[in-house]
Parts: structure tokens; C-alpha cells; sequence
């Protein structure tokens, strides 16, 4: 198998991906950190899989100490605990009108001076930081909301209730903080998120270890609810992504007819009097409304009987697109 081929070709569509939902609805959002934050959570889960650091380092095309220096870098500010080096900064930036970088290196001394100046050069060549002069008199400026649109946040609690409600289903039982980490929000505005969906009956608190964390035995999202949008493209992404993770664990280089895990993708050329047109165009609301039976009637069961030996999660998800069907048709067909 041709691994490299393979991640290349992975990249690519996720970032086709990413564009696509960039510009969606005439958002801007601004992407300067993405690549660093890709840097860090693939070093992370490269680590996650029993890596060293000088593999680690290898594979990114690092020398060891270049790669401990970018991680540093992107990691934790001592002086500002919670945030990366490179969120600290710009945001302190982002507060002034003009700093010097004397003030900045004043502000930031308990992190490492190379490190503040190498993050100082990132901002600037990402384009979030404009720079005059040289050496200690150099002055930085934040780019402005005109210069650069920033990122819109979520604003919209059902919207943020319905994708931290699907995080707590599918990976519960969680923490607030491990949350965070799943949900793009910060753990003070999930704390009022986790409350209401706690008061709705959609989650129940229980304790662990003296930590309290949220499960759910169910997460039904309705097809049509507008609210939903966001946290189901993820939901659906998540899932593919993890069945294939998750074949790639087991070793498996072949499908089998009889296996429960992993995907099958069919396709098919039809016209408009095709026999077979309405048959094409309604596997995906046949293989739901199959589905959704099938939940209806075991979460009927679940209710009524108390957990067995062996229980096993099972996420299973459904796509199809159709090439060359015009906005106007969409939804009239079967």
C-alpha cells in the first residue's frame, strides 16, 4: 500500500473540504492558525500511537531540535497558562493600539525571547500582524477587521447545544475540559450549554473520580432542523473517519461480505426514463427511513430492558451525491 500516495490524497480533499466550508453562506472566517494547529494535533496523535520524537521529527522533515523548538513554539505560554504562545501574543497585540517589541519581550519574560520572536515572525508573515521598523524598535499593529475578517463565533446556543450534545453521546462520558476539546467553544459558555441540555433531559451528570462528566444514551438530531447543521457535517465526517481509523487498526487490506465495520461505495449512470432512476435516486431515503426504524425499535427495547453483557456502539452513516442534478430538482425525486 502506497501510504504516502494515500495521505496526500486525503490532504487534498479535506482541504477542499475546508474551503468549501470557508466560504460557505459568505463567511470569511480567518485560517492563519489552521496549519499550526494541524501541526500540533498530528504530532499529538502521532505520540498517541507510540512515536518518539525523532521519528516524530522525521516524518514532519525536521531536525529533533526544530521540531521540539515549533512545538514549544505552538504550545502553552508560561506566562499565560491556557493559551498557546502564539494566541497569547496575538491577542495582547490585538489590545493595543501599537507595541513595541521591547514591551512585547517585557510582557512575555517568562517564555523563551527566541520563541516570542519566532512567533512574533509567524504573525507577521501570516498576515494577522503588520511590523515597522527594526530590532528593538520594531512596532507591531493587529491587522484590523477591515485589513482581515476575523472569525465569526458561535453565537447561537442550539446550534452549540446540538454539537456538544452529539460530542457527549458519541465519546461520553466527558468532562467539561475534555468537551472543550472536542466542541469550538470555551469551557465557560459550555458550562451554560451542558446546564441546559442537562435540564432538558438530553444528557444526565454523573461522577467519576471526584470529576463530573456528561453521557447520553440517545442523540436525535431531526433531519429538517436548521440548528443542526454544523454539528451533522461533523457528525457524518467524524463517523466516516473513525470506521476507517478503525479498519486501519484491525489490519485489514480486503473487504468482506460478513464484516460490521468499515464503508462500501457504489455508483451508478442513469437518465431520465431509466428504468431504474427512482431506484438509484432513493437509496439514501430508502437505507434512512431503514434506519431510523431500526432505532425507533431498539431504543423501545433499551428503555424497557436493563443492559446486557457485551454492549457494543454501533455508528453507522449514509451519504450520496448525485452529479449533474440541477438546485431546482433537488428533492424531487424519490
Amino acid at each position: 500500500m502506497n501510504v504516502n500516495l494515500l495521505v496526500d490524497a486525503i490532504v487534498r480533499q479535506t482541504t477542499v473540504l475546508i474551503g468549501q466550508l470557508a466560504t460557505s453562506a459568505g463567511a470569511r472566517p480567518t485560517l492563519a492558525h489552521t496549519a499550526n494547529q494541524v501541526f500540533l494535533d498530528l504530532a499529538s496523535e502521532l505520540k498517541a500511537q507510540g512515536l518518539g520524537n525523532k521519528v516524530i521529527a522525521d516524518m514532519f522533515g525536521l531536525t529533533l531540535r526544530g521540531y521540539h523548538h515549533r512545538v514549544a513554539r505552538l504550545s502553552e505560554s508560561t506566562t499565560e497558562r491556557g493559551r498557546s504562545l502564539w494566541e497569547a501574543l496575538h491577542a495582547f497585540i490585538q489590545e493595543k493600539t501599537i507595541v513595541l517589541r521591547s514591551e512585547l519581550l517585557a510582557r512575555f519574560a517568562r517564555d523563551d525571547e527566541l520563541k516570542v520572536k519566532g512567533v512574533l515572525r509567524d504573525l507577521v508573515d501570516s498576515g494577522l500582524v503588520f511590523r515597522t521598523g527594526r530590532g528593538d524598535a520594531a512596532v507591531y499593529r493587529a491587522t484590523s477587521g477591515e485589513e482581515l475578517p476575523r472569525p465569526v463565533p458561535v453565537r447561537n446556543e442550539e446550534r452549540l447545544s446540538n454539537w456538544a450534545w452529539i460530542a457527549i453521546y458519541r465519546n461520553g462520558p466527558l468532562s467539561l475540559a475534555e468537551l472543550a476539546a472536542q466542541v469550538p467553544a470555551d469551557e465557560a459558555v459550555l458550562s451554560g450549554v451542558v446546564r441546559r441540555l442537562e435540564s432538558e433531559g438530553r444528557i444526565r451528570l454523573r461522577s467519576e473520580d471526584g470529576i463530573a462528566r456528561y453521557e447520553s444514551d440517545a442523540c436525535v438530531i431531526p433531519i429538517e432542523d436548521p440548528e443542526g447543521w454544523e454539528a451533522a457535517i461533523f457528525d457524518h465526517y467524524q463517523a466516516m473517519v473513525t470506521a476507517i481509523c478503525a479498519k486501519l487498526a484491525l489490519r485489514r487490506r480486503r473487504a468482506s461480505g460478513s464484516e460490521s465495520i468499515g464503508g462500501s461505495t457504489f455508483g451508478f449512470e442513469i437518465w431520465d426514463d431509466h428504468p431504474e432512476r427512482a431506484n438509484v435516486l432513493g437509496i439514501l431515503k430508502e437505507t434512512r427511513d431503514r434506519a431510523i426504524a431500526i432505532r425507533e425499535r431498539v431504543t423501545r427495547y433499551n428503555e424497557a430492558n436493563a443492559a446486557g453483557p457485551g454492549v457494543l456502539k454501533v455508528v453507522a452513516y449514509v451519504g450520496q451525491n448525485v452529479l449533474g442534478l440541477d438546485d431546482e430538482q433537488e428533492g424531487d425525486d424519490p
